[in-house]
């Protein structure tokens, strides 16, 4: 192990990654970055930590932020999107507590409404009205779930506006998901369902984060943030 410096579990899996997108293999890899094959297999595996100086020779190699690495920032150059980054009305000011509640709205909204463009573009090219079917029912009944829970925290709102009856809408609707999840999987991988056809594998445009980054400079920023603050919250759950 290199000596002040411990390594977090992200590093393992970016610069896997990060090879992996170059279509190198380990043994170039590891050549071109002046390490031994199994060095660097101990690296990607986590079974061994590197320096700091190793971390930046990646960098450079790759051409990505050391944060990008570390897994402190989604962006590839280091960048971050907080909440005090967010403007409102498009003028630069100190915010005041409401005014950071809602850049936060802002800033949540942006994450989702672009990660959901990029979701609903990849729909479009796979060009499969079952899979999008599906995963359009599985987001429907995601906002149905959090705009009831929202409307009936105020116990005078009138519940007739919903059919299904307060008791049991949330197992139902959970139900439905899981099942929306699983369909959506299945004709994600071209089998059928029944007499729904799944998609043509070879309209699902090959993908990874530097694909993304190049078709959607502009949405891709939001995806990543998104993907990581939901992964961050994933792991405490496992701690």
């Amino acid at each position: 192990m290199s000596r002040g410096y411990h390594m977090n579990s992200d590093f393992p899996r970016i610069v896997t990654l990060l090879r992996k997108e170059r279509g190198l293999s380990q043994k170039q890899a590891a050549l071109e970055l002046g390490v031994s094959q199994a060095l660097l297999s101990h690296y990607e595996k986590g079974i061994r930590e590197c320096g700091l100086d190793f971390v930046v020779r990646v960098a450079d190699y790759y051409n990505v932020s050391c944060d990008y690495l570390l897994g402190r920032s989604a962006d590839r150059q280091g960048a971050t999107l907080s909440i005090d980054e967010v403007t409102i009305d498009n003028t630069p000011q100190k915010q005041t507590k409401d005014q950071k509640s809602s850049a936060m709205i802002t800033l949540n909204k942006r994450l989702v409404i672009n990660s959901l463009n990029i979701i609903f573009e990849l729909l479009e090219q796979a060009d499969c009205r079952g899979l999008t079917a599906e995963i359009s029912s599985y987001l429907m009944v995601s906002v149905y779930k959090m705009i009831r829970t929202i409307y009936s925290s105020n116990p005078k709102n009138p519940q007739a506006m919903f059919s299904v009856m307060p008791e049991i809408y949330s197992g139902l609707s959970t139900a439905l998901q899981s099942i929306s999840e699983a369909n959506a999987k299945c004709l994600s991988t071209g089998k059928n369902i029944g007499t729904v056809t799944g998609a043509d594998i070879s309209l699902i445009s090959p993908l990874s984060p530097e694909i993304i980054s190049k078709k959607y400079p502009d949405l891709a920023p939001s995806l990543y943030n998104l993907i990581q603050k939901t992964e961050e919250k994933m792991k405490t759950l496992n701690q």
